[in-house]
């Protein structure tokens, strides 16, 4: 899923059309019914108890089968409930909805999942099997844009029972119930939507969650308790969420008391200067890692970095604690893996095998391939125009590399707008580009196989059709693919590690990707302010925050 301004995607569309896709779409502002001024908001929620969260994401839709951005996932997280959540604070995966884990066939493609018979929609309607078999049937047949995430996996679908469903899989996949807990997959009233493609409610939600849709705008929308929630109160009496047009507008309506939180999306320059001011000001700082993976896509179609040593010289110049050092004062971390530090299949592969700038390493592979002070390796860089981290992130690249190797490698940095881009990724005009990627639901899978990932090709042509084409790198491996369809396949933890454990091997041995870093992710908050918290899942649980 796309964070800012690339992504790769996975499914009916292209990665590098959905790519694209979210790219326009996080900066879409779309008004969607009745506003009112945020300061107006403010003076309200501060009179009755209500607390103010201030952010620059937009909000598209609120559609569950069409909700494909960051924002609006957190807000469906806290409108709606799902089969499956996380315990707050972890990765475990509990019942929600559900009243326990599924119950899984031997051949691992049937779930049986029995539900709560206490839960009401908001509009008083009950929730019962029905109800979660149209709500999955909708989110695959409307045609929106994570449909792809339950149509390719999902055979069929139905109520085995009054509080009881039956999910039949085209194919065994590990990490389907955790794709059951995706933001997405939130049950809405068979009476008030429809299924139909294009059939969207983007202005309006009714679920079973803890809050209730009542607002929502180009500049605000607002949360309102669900009085008739079956779960856990909210510990606050409702959320006004002020969307600022720019990081500026935000910055300043936190120094000035305007919003009791801001979160997503703060400049580096800014996000220092609350930090340094927090103890003065009483601020609370919430710093937590990320599930974005920032990464350099290496062509292995074109000339010369069809050349593995190519490849692995580019991988042992990467300096990641200099980027973090000058590109984010310090609020990124280095990446040796194309799977995130929060995961715990992560190992540091890069780091091992190739270090951080590592001149010597890099000038005995540029040796190996030919290349010497009179014949300069060609390293042509690619990024985002419209990202001003991207473009301070290669132009960082390029003084390093050539004060570490000077002579022997030429470098060019080239930007260009994300719709161009990402329009041509798949048709390898682009030699390397930078990218990143984060997860539509908490699985290794979904860094693993849009990454690996092949449906055609060969050893001889790189990939002519599938994942890794369509993501821009054409990487080809018989062996990888085998072990990419194995993870989806294995049921059982340890045995799964091993096979993922093998494929970040395979990431030094071919050098499709050079993992570059992981940014954190900063919210602060005002002293009244209790509760707030980003959890390893990257969700915001409203329904904890109260004000003092």
């Amino acid at each position: 899923m796309m964070n800012g301004l690339g992504s790769l995607r996975r499914g009916g569309r292209s990665l590098a059309q959905l790519i694209g896709l979210f790219c326009l779409c996080l900066f879409l502002t779309v008004s969607c019914g009745g506003g009112s001024s945020t300061d107006s908001a403010a003076t309200d929620s501060s009179a009755n108890g209500r607390l103010t969260l201030g952010t620059t994401l937009t909000v598209r839709t609120v559609d569950p089968a069409d909700t494909y951005e960051i924002f609006p996932g957190i807000l469906l997280y806290n409108l709606g409930d799902r089969l499956y959540a996380y315990e707050p604070g972890t990765t475990d995966l509990v019942p929600q909805l559900a009243t326990e884990m599924p119950q899984i066939s031997d051949d691992g493609l049937t779930y049986t999942i029995p539900l709560r018979d206490d839960v009401t929609f908001h509009d008083g309607s009950p929730f019962n099997a029905e109800a979660m078999v149209f709500s999955i049937q909708r989110f695959m047949e409307n045609g929106g844009r994570p449909a792809y995430l339950l149509s390719d996996k999902i055979a069929s679908v139905e109520a085995s029972g009054d509080y009881e469903i039956t999910i039949q899989l085209s194919a065994p996949f590990a990490g389907f119930p955790s794709l059951l807990a995706f933001s997405g997959v939130t049950p809405v009233p068979p009476s008030a939507y429809e299924i139909g493609p294009g059939s969207f409610q983007p202005t309006s939600f009714i679920g079973t969650g803890p809050y209730k849709l009542s607002q929502i705008g180009a500049d605000l929308v607002r949360l309102d308790v669900n009085e008739d929630y079956w779960g856990e109160a909210p510990a606050n009496n409702g959320l006004d969420i002020q969307i600022f047009s720019s990081p500026a507008n935000l910055f300043n309506a936190f120094r000035t008391n305007t919003v009791d939180i801001a979160y997503q999306t703060l400049d580096p320059d800014q996000i220092s200067s609350l930090v340094r001011e927090a103890e003065t000001n009483n601020w609370q700082v919430e710093e937590a890692g990320s599930t974005v993976i920032n990464y350099l896509v290496l062509n292995q179609k074109m000339e010369p970095y069809d050349n593995l040593d190519v490849r692995k010289a580019i991988a042992s110049l990467i300096d990641r604690p200099l980027l973090n050092e000058r590109v984010f004062q310090g609020q990124a971390e280095p990446l040796y893996s194309i799977l995130p530090t929060s995961f715990s299949e992560y190992e540091p592969v890069f780091q091992e095998a190739y270090g951080d700038g590592d001149a010597e390493k890099a000038k005995a592979f540029l040796e190996s391939a030919g290349f010497s002070e009179a014949n300069p390796l060609p390293l042509e860089i690619w990024y985002i125009s419209t990202s001003t981290t991207d473009g301070l992130a290669a132009s960082t690249l390029e003084a390093s590399i050539e004060q570490q190797v000077p002579g022997l490698v030429d470098v060019t940095l080239q930007g260009v707008e994300s719709a161009t881009a990402f329009e041509n990724l798949g048709d390898g005009i682009y030699p390397t580009f930078i990218l990143n990627w984060y997860p539509d639901f908490y699985d290794v899978d979904t860094f693993i196989h849009p990454f690996l990932h092949c449906d055609e090709g060969s050893p001889e042509t790189g990939c002519t059709s599938g994942q890794t084409q369509a993501g821009g790198s054409f990487y080809y491996s018989d062996r990888v693919i085998d072990l990419v369809n194995q993870q989806r396949l294995e049921s059982d933890v340890d045995a799964r590690r091993a096979i993922i454990a093998e494929l970040q091997q395979s990431l030094i041995e071919d050098v499709p990707y050079v993992p570059l870093w992981q940014k954190k992710d900063y919210a602060f908050s005002q002293p009244s302010v209790d509760g707030f918290s980003i959890q390893p899942t990257q969700q915001v649980l409203f329904w904890q925050l109260s004000k003092s």
